[in-house]
This record gives structure tokens, sequence and C-alpha cells, in this order.
């Protein structure tokens, strides 16, 4: 009964974080939609240019941190150890402060030395606008990371709502009405400054409320830094790699493919900034059930509970799967109308379908860098990590003179690959026992067939129908057609279902 009623929580508490992170994505997604509409791809661009750069240094200074503290945590519940999970908390938030007061001063005093990080030289005043941020929101990401520790759901679920609700409000205030780009990008900037002030403010306040505090940081402080260190140069990487991409894509755009900078920015603006963030609508929902996840599968990790691993292993890399197999037909087939309706883009519409393709391995990678992280294997997924991320960039700087904005979609699926198949390779030796594959295999078929019947779908009804009304039709079709098609196969069940609605 008791085995019932815990697997009956983690629906609950994963639905509830999934159900949050929808409507925070979908937010964000529709602001973006927005902010396109407002200020335009050229605007888009710079501020998505000036995000790319901070969200390296951003990444330098607590990426780590929270799920590291999450982790000890987790091992310190299953050691009764109360003192030990303030400790976590509290070497967290010291190792944060130690590296982002020093770096936000060198970066707004030495702001013209670091000029060369931007393509685009005006980007430089709008970048030091979020560097207040650098230090606040990097404390809050520890606090994060003791909600998940402490299975707060609720409590981070909220925040991280109200945080984007207040961005979204502020940044269309700010750039309502402004015609210059980089005025535009400027006020959107402005109000992800205010956004971070206040999550930072309220994280804290809720922490002491709920009987947090600062403790001697000393008993945690080595396997803070230990653990964290790989799971930091692993986003670090992502981040300087993404921000990399942000100067290299658009000099080649001009230089090998003749654009001009104008022109160079939009493009970008358009795959990153429109396309891609369509093929990441599935994260919401991975990082919602990897959020609730984590913590369990590192207590009974410890507590060296083979059953209970397998199975979380098992749901958690199959939940991705299934979600992966649901929507990549979707954005497949409907890619162009919905590029159509939401950025009047054809170009957005190409990349979405030709990226959708990548949606299984990168949900895979995803799900099982954060199942390998929580069994203590964060220095495989970085090297894996690496591997992939070298990819990409040979990608982007070979065959951007032949393939254009291309060279980037092809370098993520190609990412994306190698570091699902290799994570998958490792989580076997890990658990042995654990059995997806034919799981994964009968998804790709399901995927595959559906998808050329959306395609079927859609080619007939789109020489009658608007952008809008293929989306209204084909969308539910396509939803069903695939889970009809799951279900006939043994692959879903209303069991999990019938969990989350239950009272016991």
């Amino acid at each position: 009964m008791r085995k019932k009623k815990k697997k009956s929580n983690i629906y609950k508490s994963a639905a509830m974080v999934t159900g949050f992170s929808t409507v925070e994505k979908s937010l964000s997604f529709i602001y973006k939609v927005v902010l396109t509409r407002l200020i335009g791809a050229e605007g888009l661009g710079l501020y998505q240019i000036v995000l790319t750069v901070f969200a390296v240094f951003l990444t330098v200074a607590s990426s780590g941190v929270p799920v590291t503290v999450s982790r000890l945590m987790a091992k310190s519940t299953a050691n009764n150890d109360l003192k030990g999970k303030h400790a976590a908390v509290t070497a967290g938030v010291l190792c944060t402060l130690m590296i982002t007061i020093p770096l936000a001063l060198l970066l707004f005093f030495g702001r013209n030395v670091f000029g060369f990080l931007f393509s685009d030289k005006r980007c430089i005043a709008i970048f030091v606008i979020l560097l207040p941020g650098l230090v606040l929101t990097s404390v809050y990401a520890v606090i994060r990371g003791s909600f998940w520790g402490n299975k707060q759901f609720m409590a981070y679920s909220v925040i991280e709502l109200l945080e984007d609700a207040l961005m979204v409000a502020v940044g269309i205030a700010l750039v309502w009405k402004v015609s210059d780009p980089v005025a535009g990008a400027y006020g959107a900037t402005l109000a992800v400054m205010i956004s971070y002030v206040f999550s930072f403010a309220v994280s804290l306040f809720w922490y002491f409320k709920k009987g947090g505090r600062f403790v001697n940081p000393k008993k945690q402080l080595k396997p803070l830094i230990s653990s964290a260190a790989p799971i930091t140069a692993m986003r670090t990487s992502t981040s300087l790699l993404n921000s990399a991409v942000a100067v290299i894509l658009p000099a080649l755009l001009m230089s090998a493919c003749g654009y001009t900078s104008s022109e160079a920015v939009a493009l970008y603006g358009v795959t990153v900034g429109m396309a891609i963030p369509m093929l990441f609508i599935p994260n919401s929902l991975i990082g919602s059930i990897a959020v609730v996840v984590a913590p369990e599968l590192s207590e009974n990790y410890y507590k060296h509970n083979k059953k209970a691993v397998k199975y979380d292993v098992e749901k958690t890399v199959k939940a991705a799967i299934f979600i992966s197999t649901m929507l990549t037909p979707v954005l497949f087939a409907l890619g162009k109308p919905i590029s159509l309706f939401l950025y009047d883009s054809e170009l957005c519409g190409r990349i979405v379908t030709i990226s959708s393709v990548m949606m299984l391995p990168m949900c895979i990678g995803m799900i099982t860098n954060t199942v390998l992280n929580s069994m203590n294997c964060e220095k495989r997924t970085l090297l894996y990590f690496c591997l992939g991320a070298a990819a990409m960039l040979v990608s982007v700087v070979v065959l951007t003179r032949y393939i254009g904005v291309y060279s980037y979609v092809l370098g993520l699926g190609l990412s994306f690959l190698i570091s699902a198949v290799l994570n998958l390779r490792l989580l076997k030796k890990k658990c042995p026992d654990v059995n997806y594959l034919k799981y994964a295999l009968r998804s790709i078929g399901v995927t595959v067939f559906a998808c050329a019947f959306g395609w079927f779908l859609n080619g007939m009804i789109s020489h009658w129908l608007s952008p809008v009304l293929q989306i209204l039709v084909c969308a539910p079709v396509l939803l069903l057609f695939t889970a009809g098609a799951l279900y006939a196969l043994e692959m879903f069940s209303a069991r999990p279902f019938k969990r989350l609605l239950s009272k016991d």
C-alpha cells in the first residue's frame, strides 16, 4: 500500500509541475511571438544574442549547483541528516556568490574589452542591464535546488510561473510602442532583469519561512564542488557553444553566403529565436518529470534499492519517448502553418519541419542526462556532451557555406543523437535489467507512420483552409491518431491518470 501511495504522489507531483511548466512555457512562447511582432526579427536577434552570452556566465556561476544541492539533500534525507541538508544549501549559495560577484564587477568595468563576445556591438549596452541579475538569479538557482531536494514542488512551480508572468507583462509594456529594434531589445532585456529581482526576493522569503537556514557549509563544500563541477562544465560548454554559434553563424552567413549584417542577424533570429524554441516544447514536460523523479531516484540509489531504481529509470525514459512520439508528427506535418500563423515566416516553417525528426534523441538525451547525474555519473555525461558539441561546431563551420542556416539544424541533430546513444549505453551498464529498447523501436515505427499520415492529411486540406484552420483540424486528429496507435500496441495506459485522480 505504501509503494502504491508513493507512486501516486510521484504522478501527482509530476502532473502538478508539468501543468505549471506548460502554462509557463506557453506564456514564454506567446511572449516570443509578441516580441517578434513588436520589435521585429532584427530586434529579436539582438535580444537573443544578449541572452545567449549572458547564459554563458550564468551557467559558469551556478548551473551545476542546484542539481547537486538537490542530490546532496536527497542523500542527507536517506541518512536522516537534517543539518547536512542545510549545509548543502549554504555551500551552494557561498560558491555562487564567490563566483558571481567578482565576475559581474569584471564584466561591468571591462565591458568594452569584452565586446568581442558579441557579433553586433549594439548588444554591449543592452548586456550591461543584466549584470546585477547574474548574482541574484544564481542565488535563486540554489534555493530552487533546495525546493527540489525538499520536494516542495508547489513553491518552485508558483515562483517560476510568477517570474515568467512578470517578465511578460513588463516586457510588453516596455516595448509596446517602440519602433527601433535596439530600443525594443533594451526594453525586453530590462524586463528579464526585473523578473530576476522578483524570483530572488520571493524564493529567499519562502526558504526561511519553511525552516531553512544557513549553517556551517564545510561538511558539504567538497562533495558539492566535486559533483557540480562536471555538470557546470557541461552546461557551460552548452552556453559557450550557443554563444560561439551566435558569433560564428551570422559571420559565416555574411562572408560565405553574401548576406548583409542585418540580414544575417535576422536569419539567426528566425532560426534560434523562432524555429528551435518550437522544437524545445517537450523540454518543459520532460524537465518537469526530471525535477520530480531526480530526488526520488537519488534517494533510492543511495539506499541501494535496485528494484526502485530500475522502476524509476524505465518509467522516466519511456515517458520521454512517449512525449516525443506524440509531438513529433504534429510539428512535422504542421510546421509550416504554425510558423505562418505565429511569425508569418515560411523559412521558420521549413526549419521546424526538418528539425522535428531530432525530437526523439533530444528528449532521450535530456532525460538520461538527469538520470545518470542522479546516479553520480556527471563526468561521463560531460564527455558525451563534448563529443556531440564538437560535431555541432564542425557542422556550422564546414557546412554553412553550402546549406546556410541549416548547418546549425544539422549540427544540433548530430549533437543530440551522439549524446542520446552514448547515454543509453552507459545507462544499460549501470542498470542491466532495465528494458526500454522494444518500447523505443515501436515508438519510432508509430512516429514514422503518424508523420506520413499527418503529411498526407494536411496536404489534402491545405489548399482550402487557412493556416489557423489547418492547425485546428489536423493537430487534434494527429494526436488522437498517434495515441490510438500507441494504445493498440499496448504502449499507452490510463493507469497513471487513475493514480493522478485517486484521493488515496
